[in-house]
């Protein structure tokens, strides 16, 4: 018969879906296992050929341990909310939420079409009342533990999209999108406190099990530091307060700057005496993005406060203060002090404005066309410092600092709090009123979760910034629900981070309409066993979900201190010329087209084959063809089927070595090598034209997880008994597993003349003596005498000649 993918692939989809068979059960008795993938933004071009990478490795995962006797959670939902939906509503005037549903129901098709295990009776969506009810409830309690808070803030605002932008997208003083103006506005916003967690953030890393690429991001992000905050005495009788990780370099401090949105420009002004040209240069900083302001190789530019000086506080000498746009409000203080001599930055803007440069640290020359790098060495030109190392001087000159009080030793991190507004209309409303007698917001009362998006006329962004939400006088025009006085809604809405800070959580119980889920489903199943997903979010997403879990811990509604004890990222799929796939490059691969044109099986099977799983791996047309004759080649050896329910004496070797390494390369992501193992064992049984009805169903087995359609229709056609999903993982024998024999190299003098097979168990002597019989090796040994003989069992053999 032959291998029909199409019909096999859509009858075997019906079957599982008709009859639940990756449904988890709520038999909390069964050891379980959680694997979760990211869920996807439904957009309106449908999966692209990077999805199914990432979703069939833990579909495989998943596969693999139900069969090892798990009760499996793979769940998959929807992360709804945001503005490309809302975008292309207002563009083509259809309501998002008729755009949400029309994406979803897209996707889920093509998911289904891949054969992935999710299951979909625990399927969630963020724009559902339902789910966003406990998002908002989340945010109440945040807000009444003070973790929510509303600031004045200056952001990034586009006058031709209408909505706040994010430094990056602002380039050249223009929107990065429709080039419009981007002006600074102050706007009141609204913060969760995620600093308060930075630390613990930091630490439990200790406690899971992240790739390094990982955890590194993550501690980045963060960004501990360890150093003082130094007081800075000024001629206008203002401190200026700065931090530095560097304090034993204060004597090295030639100048100082500040950032062109620090508050004391504008309290100085009459002080100032070039105002003027200080406020012109402010406004020229103002257009910039502090991606433009800050990079290294751009040229300093900066302006001296003309009238104002700075005292370094431990000689009380006066020095400049600058402004410049490399300082940016919204790190530190808003001010540094500048050490030409040892810090690159400094050393070009003293150069440029022809400033002081003194070496305070004797780790090498002073070059006179760069700084000098000063981790560490001795002290120099530092008075009560000289002759200390850097670590000897950092403690001494924080504890005078301390005892002057003139600094403290600080502890800072470049973490700064999560800005958690948007003034769009497609997100989740944010559940408090603002009451003038109540004298700030107050909190809806949980009772009235979920508050729901009323329906407006209009989603466009309203000239004034505010949210289209805004707009609607009767929904916003409320009572306290406190006092019951007159109170305004909060009109902006939550980002899309926030429903996917948590979703996992749902996926435990998605159905509970008295909490966001029950306490024995979370006690259960969490942790997460094993989170996949890409490298981009392995910062922002990563960090916001982990902070929000710590906070649900901190108030006892889970039981884990983090929410994934295992997470990895992958590599993207890259088009044929090893290019980033994308439209503009016409590279872009379509998995429908794949599916249709060689099936879903074979579609999974390439995308693991493809290379590392962990790295960027370029489509190749022609190796997807060879997935394709691999899966028609197991569906021939059903022409080559013999009975016996046993290995074969020839095979069961292979079969056991081919066992152990699918087995273990599923753990260890190393898919690409498992599928080669299987590759390998075929060509042996091939070899001898004829597989038993046992070897045939370890081998379907373990092909199960990468390629399921054709491996449960053979399963069936074969009346191996039972469905080919609920079959026991087949198990090893580690003695069946080594070989008899094994490859030596053979090293005379460090360098490698023949290799050698000798029995794995063989001796120290047999070894050398055997290396000694060689040609190759008499020929290098002739006329010299051994000085060394080693073996290192199962490698090699080393000769030490002269």
């Amino acid at each position: 018969m032959k291998y029909d993918f199409s019909q096999i692939e859509k009858k075997w989809q019906d079957i599982w879906a008709k009859n639940h068979t990756f449904a988890a059960t709520n038999d909390f008795s069964k050891p379980k296992y959680y694997a979760l993938v990211e869920f996807p933004y439904p957009s309106g071009q449908g999966l692209h050929v990077g999805h199914p990478r990432s979703y069939t490795a833990m579909d495989i995962v998943a596969r693999k341990r139900r069969m090892q006797g798990y009760n499996v959670l793979y769940p998959m939902g929807w992360d709804a909310f945001g503005l490309p939906t809302e975008n292309f509503a207002i563009k083509n005037h259809i309501h998002p939420e008729v755009v949400t549903k029309n994406n979803v129901a897209r996707f889920k098709a093509q998911l289904q079409g891949l054969g992935l295990s999710f299951d979909w009776d625990r399927e969630i969506n963020t724009t559902d009342p339902d789910y966003y009810k406990w998002t908002q409830w989340i945010f109440l309690q945040l807000f009444k533990k003070g973790l929510a808070y509303k600031k004045e803030m200056s952001v990034n605002w586009c006058t031709g999209c209408k909505v706040v932008l994010a430094n990056e997208e602002v380039v050249g003083g223009v929107c990065e999108r429709c080039g419009s103006e981007v002006v600074h506005k102050v706007k009141s916003q609204w913060m969760l406190k995620i600093t308060e967690y930075a630390q613990r953030l930091i630490d439990d890393l200790d406690l899971v099990d992240y790739i390094d690429r990982v955890k590194v991001s993550q501690k980045n992000w963060i960004g501990r530091s360890t150093g003082a905050e130094v007081l800075f005495d000024t001629t206008a009788g203002d401190v200026l307060k700065i931090y530095t990780t560097r304090p034993d370099t204060l004597f090295g401090a030639t100048y100082m700057v500040i950032s062109p949105e620090h508050p004391y420009l504008e309290r100085w002004k009459d002080k100032i005496k070039n105002y003027d040209a200080v406020r012109a240069y402010c406004s020229d900083a103002a257009k910039k993005s502090d991606f433009e302001r800050t990079e290294l190789v751009k040229d300093k530019t900066g302006v001296k406060l003309e009238g104002v000086m700075g005292l370094n506080p431990v000689n009380d000498t006066e020095i400049p203060i600058f402004v410049s746009d490399y300082v940016l409000m919204s790190y530190g203080t808003g001010a540094i002090m500048a050490v030409p001599a040892h810090d690159e930055r400094d050393w070009d803007f003293a150069k440029k404005f022809s400033l002081p440069i003194i070496e305070v640290v004797k780790g090498g020359d002073v070059q006179q066309a760069a700084y000098t790098d000063c981790d560490s060495g001795v002290m120099v030109n530092s008075g009560i410092l000289d002759g200390l190392s850097v670590d000897e001087a950092k403690k001494k000159i924080t504890a005078w600092l301390e005892e002057h009080k003139k600094g403290y030793p600080k502890v800072n991190y470049k973490l700064r709090d999560w800005v958690f507004s948007r003034q769009r209309y497609w997100g989740e409303p944010i559940p408090v009123v603002y009451c003038e007698h109540c004298g700030g917001y107050v909190p809806l009362p949980e009772s009235e979760l979920p508050l729901r998006l009323p329906e407006v006329a209009s989603y466009e962004p309203t000239d004034n910034g505010e949210s289209p939400l805004a707009a609607m006088d009767e929904w916003v025009n409320v009572k306290c629900p406190h006092c019951g006085g007159p109170a305004k809604r909060e009109t902006d809405t939550m980002p899309q981070w926030a429903g996917s800070s948590w979703y996992f959580l749902r996926y435990c119980d998605p159905h509970n309409d008295k909490e966001l889920a029950s306490r024995e489903a979370l006690e259960y199943w969490l942790p997460v066993d094993w989170y996949n997903g890409g490298m981009e979010h392995t910062t922002l997403h990563l960090l916001y979900s982990r902070f929000w879990h710590k906070f649900l811990y901190d108030i006892g509604v889970v039981s884990t201190p983090e929410p994934y004890q295992k997470r990895t990222s992958h590599g993207m799929i890259l088009g044929e010329n090893g290019e980033k796939m994308s439209k503009s490059r016409g590279n872009v691969v379509n998995p429908d087209d794949i599916v249709r044109e060689y099936g879903a099986d074979t579609l999974r099977l390439y995308e693991m084959f493809i290379g590392d799983f962990e790295k960027s791996a370029p489509w190749s047309s022609a190796s997807i063809k060879g997935c394709k004759r691999f899966l028609e080649r197991i569906w021939n050896l059903q022409d080559v089927l013999v009975e016996g329910e046993e290995y074969s004496p020839e095979l069961e070797s292979a079969m056991h070595k081919t066992i152990k390494k699918v087995t273990e390369d599923i753990e260890s992501l190393k898919f690409n090598t498992a599928i080669a193992a299987m590759m390998g064992l075929l060509n042996e049984i091939s070899e001898r034209r004829q597989v038993t009805r046992g070897e045939y169903k370890s081998l379907l087995i373990l092909l199960n997880p990468f390629a399921p359609h054709i491996t449960e229709e053979i399963w069936e056609q074969q009346k191996f008994g039972g469905m080919l999903n609920m079959q026991d993982w087949p198990e090893f024998d580690e003695e069946k597993c080594k070989d008899e024999t094994v490859e030596i190299a053979v090293q005379v003098n460090g360098k490698i003349k023949c290799r050698l097979g000798v029995p794995v168990d063989i001796s120290n002597e047999e070894a050398i003596a055997l290396a000694k019989a060689e040609p190759a090796v008499q020929a290098a040994c002739a006329g010299k005498s051994f000085v060394k003989e080693i073996y290192v069992k199962g490698k090699l053999v080393n000769l030490v000649v002269k």
